[in-house]
């Protein structure tokens, strides 16, 4: 059944208690993020070991990801959920502690960071899938759009929280409030109808068979095929310059710790207007056209953030490129999860994942790696550079169809 009207996807109780949840929780994960950049580039002052704990954070992703997926076709998701959530406590606990004696290290970061990863590859496929249990498939695209919302409303208000609670409290505060954060959501699962999740409709197959039939599925749809290809493009050459804001917040733009705050807060606007719009105006017939459009509007700007020298011109381009990049990524995951079949969806949406977040440990250290050999803005450059490539042979190929 479909709601009419605006976020229509909040009709539903479970699943606007799911959102609220997830927004407070994002929200501390984002200041997690930004105070982890910076408590990194504190240690170190090298953008190899952003790249580098980065990575460390997306790896295991990379390996257990298409295991998560499998999972969360067996498993009941809401109970998946309640599991990884209780699990990302720990490392956010851990950081605060260990940076509030003052006995941090880098590798220490590394390896929270990976914990965290692993629990993700499992989190993400679950999650992903779930919005479908929730509201139904008549109001997915409207799911996709609020939560992508959520994620970057939090990625405002994380960041620029981060920003002040650094520079007046101290970086342990940010990892504790984020460790407190994830109660959020485990109230609102807990919270939820008993039966929300859905039954296993049929028994597994046996991993690798289980595995074999969502890769056979993503090669008999070109569409979705070529649509993943271009995520991961984008994921392993253009989303990791978020990891070197740091960089840029101190040696380009000579901004301190409150300025990462507005750069990354500044990426989080655009991406937030993108995903209100798509809540406001509901499913796109043109959904070819409307991902090019946006994928070249994020490799173009970008290019352009490379290049610039001004901060506060530096917050207007990141706005369009967190714009460009959400108005396709939400797009691409809801055109997929409508194609795709009930059964199969966690499956599709953990190769999602596999290409979204398991690229970037290569990403990161690549562009690490280049980074310390040309520079962080000429790194940035050459990625904008090839996402601007990637963008218009997609779209060519789209026209094409």
């Amino acid at each position: 059944m479909k709601n009419t009207g605006w976020f229509s996807a909040l009709h539903y109780r479970d699943f606007r208690l799911f959102w609220f949840g997830q927004l407070i929780s994002l929200s501390g994960t984002w200041m997690q993020s930004v105070a982890q950049g910076w408590l990194v580039y504190s240690l170190t002052k090298s953008p190899f070991y952003l790249g580098l704990v980065a990575a460390m954070g997306s790896l295991p992703i990379l390996l257990f990801t298409l295991v998560g997926g499998i999972v969360a076709d067996r498993f009941r998701k809401r109970n998946l959920l309640l599991m990884t959530q209780a699990l990302s406590i720990v490392p956010a606990l851990f950081l605060g502690i260990l940076t509030h004696m003052n006995i941090i290290t880098v590798w220490q970061v590394a390896c929270l960071a990976a914990f965290l990863g692993t629990v993700n590859a499992f989190d993400i496929p679950a999650r992903q899938s779930f919005f479908v249990e929730i509201v139904g498939k008549g109001n997915i695209t409207n799911a996709v759009a609020l939560n992508s919302a959520a994620f970057n409303g939090a990625r405002i208000i994380g960041p620029v929280i981060a920003g002040m609670t650094i520079a007046h409290l101290g970086l342990p505060a940010c990892f504790y409030l984020n460790a407190f954060s994830f109660i959020a959501v485990i109230i609102a699962l807990l919270k939820m109808k008993k039966d929300i999740s859905s039954d296993i409709k049929e028994s597994s197959k046996g991993f690798i068979k289980d595995l074999i039939e969502g890769i056979q599925y993503l090669k008999s749809s070109p569409d979705i095929y070529r649509t993943i290809l271009l995520i991961a493009v984008f994921s392993l050459i253009g989303i990791p310059y978020i990891t070197f804001l740091p960089v840029f917040a101190v040696e380009v733009l000579k901004a301190g710790p409150k300025g990462l705050g507005l750069l990354v807060g500044a990426a989080g606007i655009g991406a937030l207007s993108a995903a209100l719009s798509l809540a406001v105006r509901g499913d796109i017939k043109t959904k070819q056209r409307f991902m090019s459009l946006s994928a070249l509007c994020f490799s173009f700007f970008l290019l352009a953030f490379s290049i610039s020298k001004t901060f506060y011109l530096s917050i207007i381009i990141l706005i369009f490129i967190g714009w460009g990049m959400v108005s396709f990524l939400a797009t691409a995951n809801s055109f997929i999860q409508l194609s795709v079949p009930d059964k199969l969806r966690g499956r599709v949406m953990s190769v999602y994942a596999l290409v979204f977040l398991g690229t970037a440990p290569i990403g990161n250290s690549l562009i690490g790696s280049l980074a310390d050999y040309v520079s962080t803005p000429k790194a940035v450059s050459i990625s904008g550079i090839i996402c601007i490539l990637a963008s218009v042979i997609f779209s060519v190929k789209r026209f094409k169809v």
